[in-house]
């Protein structure tokens, strides 16, 4: 067989797609399906036209149609189960309507239309989509759908991995370690508080995610609601736009074009690019410390860290996490400069970029999944990080130094530069020993110095802040 046979592509498979996320990543990525998909799309977009027109009938009371939203009011028992029931079989009702209308949107009016006409409802389907513009139903069905999934799938995974992490720092608060600015050996810190300020950067970020609302753009074909005011002028159409989008859990922009302006979409997205931003510098720690020794990755039987050396268990968790983190930026990041530019009162090239949020988002789950399994494999290696900190003792003289000036001793700093900064010389305990000896200062004040090591110069753990 060779290498260019004909594969059988009439099927798509997760060995034929194109995108990882619908091969290899599908597991991970599966569960944003029910959010970003062309299913999930039509199903949020005919949920929104049900609702509308549920509204229309009971709150704007319109008087043609009120009567369908009293009593039981069965034609939204009925409207209602197809959203909730809606699947393949429905969708693909949608697809064959388009291959005629070449316009998603009409589509799901027709749908909808057709349902209606087929229950026995025909003679009040021209409500459906009444006075609406295609961005009415997107602008709102959109955010519903990112809505749900950063509340229901996005935030739970990120939340989890932070408690992860929390728990981490938690046990390993008093593991000394010798730190590393540009580098280079620095003044000793803790295991635990290396994490914390990881979870503490999270929370921040995560705390301001949380509190955008999700805005939303219900105004007609330019923003002015005229098509509602020109048939029923007497009705308050923007406080039941209003009120509408609220039901909905959504924020209404009052001053808009045709399509929504994207910029609170906008800052969710790059809420979401700044925590992958610190969830990439927490790889690239991580990928430090495993490569310093400082933690050991458990071994999974079966597994192969490289196809010539056997001896190999590479960091591949963390290369994974920061090469998806990098793929969801470059998505994201494009989506939050495109989506607040449009020509005049609307182009069309916010509808494909939009397509794209579920990329994101997908390689973004992809990657915290990466990032939790390694931090699952990691075992701390005490012995190593004990190691080091013995074979680096010039970095208690930023203690020396400082009791030094306390007690007044003339140019301390200057006296452990001095001593210090000779990279042929090996600085041992014994050296700093010798050195507080020889020091003019009282017995009592060189015992003290003397009790400090690179052990316990570690400094405190501190607390969280409130609300973290």
């Amino acid at each position: 067989m060779s290498a260019n046979t004909a594969v059988d592509l009439s099927q798509p498979t997760s060995l034929t797609a194109v995108s990882p996320l619908d091969g290899r990543y599908w597991p991970t990525a599966r569960s944003l399906s029910n959010y970003f998909s062309e299913l999930s799309l039509m199903k949020y977009r005919v949920h929104v036209e049900v609702e509308y027109l549920h509204a229309l009938c009971c709150d704007a009371r319109l008087p043609p149609i009120v009567s369908l939203g009293e009593g039981s009011a069965p034609l939204f028992v009925l409207l209602r189960s197809v959203v909730e029931n809606f699947g393949p079989q429905q969708a693909g009702r949608i697809k064959e309507i388009e291959k005629v209308t070449n316009h998603d949107i009409k589509a799901v009016e027709y749908f909808i239309k057709e349902v209606m006409e087929q229950n026995g409802f025909g003679q009040y389907k021209e409500f459906v989509h009444f006075a609406l513009t295609s961005q009415d139903i997107n602008n709102t069905a959109q955010p519903l759908a990112s809505k749900d999934a950063l509340n229901k799938v996005y935030l739970p995974e990120i939340q989890t991995f932070v408690g992860k992490l929390n728990a981490l720092a938690t046990q390993w608060a008093d593991v000394p370690m010798l730190a590393r600015t540009h580098g280079q050996p620095a003044t000793p810190t803790r295991v635990g508080k290396e994490l914390a300020v990881f979870v503490e950067r999270l929370n921040t970020q995560i705390s301001h995610l949380s509190q955008i609302k999700m805005e939303a753009k219900f105004g007609g074909a330019t923003g002015g609601l005229n098509a509602h005011y020109v048939a029923y002028p007497s009705i308050d159409w923007e406080t039941f736009a209003d009120t509408f989008l609220t039901k909905l859990g959504l924020v209404r922009q009052h001053f808009t074009t045709q399509i929504e302006h994207y910029d609170t979409f906008a800052a969710v997205l790059d809420a979401i690019k700044r925590i992958n931003v610190i969830l990439i510098d927490f790889s690239r720690d991580m990928w430090g410390y495993i490569s310093l020794g400082y933690f050991r990755q458990a071994t999974v039987k079966g597994e192969v860290g490289s196809s010539t050396m056997p001896h190999k268990v590479n960091p591949i968790d963390f290369e994974n996490a920061e090469g998806n983190f990098g793929v969801a930026n470059a998505i994201l990041e494009h989506m939050a400069l495109k989506l607040p530019i449009s020509r005049f009162q609307r182009d069309l090239t916010d509808s494909t970029v939009l397509r794209n949020v579920g990329v994101g988002l997908g390689h973004t789950l992809v990657a915290l999944g990466s990032l939790s399994r390694g931090v699952g494999k990691m075992n701390l290696d005490v012995s190593r990080i004990n190691a080091d900190l013995d074979q680096n003792w010039a970095v208690v003289a930023e203690a020396i130094q400082t009791i030094l000036r306390r007690e007044g001793y003339p140019e301390p700093y200057e006296a452990l530069k001095e001593l210090t900064r000779h990279p042929e010389e090996c600085i041992t305990q014994q050296v700093m020993v010798s050195f507080i000896d020889k020091l003019n200062v009282s017995e009592p004040v060189k015992e003290e110095l003397k009790r400090i090591t690179p052990h316990n110069y570690i400094g405190i753990m501190p607390t969280f802040r409130k609300g973290l």
